[in-house]
């Protein structure tokens, strides 16, 4: 079982960093989701998302990535919308391979971001990391949460509380839920213990304004209420005794993404960039 995850895992984190040289300005949204649909199905797998109808859902969704840009949450449906100069766009890469679902997304650049946007995304980077390094058996899933809201909080963003991280596996979605801020007081998860061999994903949206989210008219796509900017990044994590195991940890750089000077890299969560720095550091 666990092999088997970890490969589609893998293959979901290969074709992340595939895509990361198409972002620029120009491509469509939907040339992304074709760009990804081949890349999957020529690896023998299938893209997750589509077609996928989760209960509740009036309509499934129709295409094979989520391309999330500027202000859409996540869930962004792929199509004629044009990149510019500027822009920010998240892809959430699912793949489901030998019956098990690999789930990983990442912020890319469009061009050179403007400070603000700059300072945004790096902040959901390390927040990410933040969550991460408070995954470990026995530990409190309350702690994952806490850890990503206070570090983006004190930074002067916000996180969304309407869409949190997942158990994935041979389902897309399953137990537990994994908030990425502190639940409320009462909650069953302030004291719910992670324990070693569980899989689930962590994945927060930060947002520049509010937390608060809209769904619009697709019945899929989540915006910011202000429509300020949303940045999210997400892997998929197996709990361990010492720690855990990022399964989606990527065999290279996300180019468009982590590649500049000016990124906050943490180890955990973008490990070949951290380590490619360090190299040319020690290089000289």
């Amino acid at each position: 079982m666990l092999e088997r995850m970890r490969a589609s895992c893998s293959l979901a984190a290969q074709c992340l960093v595939m895509i990361g040289p198409h972002i620029k300005a120009g491509i469509t949204t939907d040339d992304i989701d074709k760009l990804v649909h081949q890349w999957i199905v020529a690896k023998d797998a299938y893209p997750s998302p589509l077609n996928y109808r989760p209960g509740g859902a009036t309509r499934p969704y129709p295409k094979s990535v989520c391309t999330s840009v500027n202000e859409v949450v996540c869930h962004g449906i792929p199509g004629k919308r044009v990149l510019k100069t500027g822009d920010i766009v998240n892809v959430d890469v699912t793949t489901y391979f030998q019956g098990y679902h690999g789930d990983t997304s990442a912020t890319f650049y469009v061009g050179e971001p403007a400070e603000t946007t700059r300072r945004l995304v790096e902040t959901c980077r390390l927040a990410l990391e933040a969550g991460i390094a408070q995954v470990k058996h026995d530990g409190r899933i309350f702690d994952i949460g806490a850890a990503i809201q206070e570090f983006a909080e004190a930074r002067g963003f916000s996180v969304v509380r309407d869409y949190v991280g997942h158990g994935v596996g041979r389902e897309f979605h399953m137990s537990p839920q994994i908030p990425h801020y502190k639940p409320e007081a009462g909650s069953n998860l302030k004291n719910m213990r992670m324990r070693a061999g569980m899989v689930f994903t962590i994945e927060p949206m930060i947002n520049i304004g509010t937390y608060e989210c809209e769904i619009l008219e697709d019945d899929w796509t989540v915006v910011t209420a202000d429509r300020s900017l949303s940045a999210q990044f997400e892997h998929t994590l197996l709990v361990t005794r010492s720690g855990c195991e990022v399964l989606t940890s990527r065999p290279g750089v996300l180019v468009n993404s982590e590649d500049k000077t000016w990124n906050e890299l943490g180890k955990l969560s973008t490990s070949a960039a951290f380590s490619a720095r360090e190299q040319a550091a020690q290089a000289g």
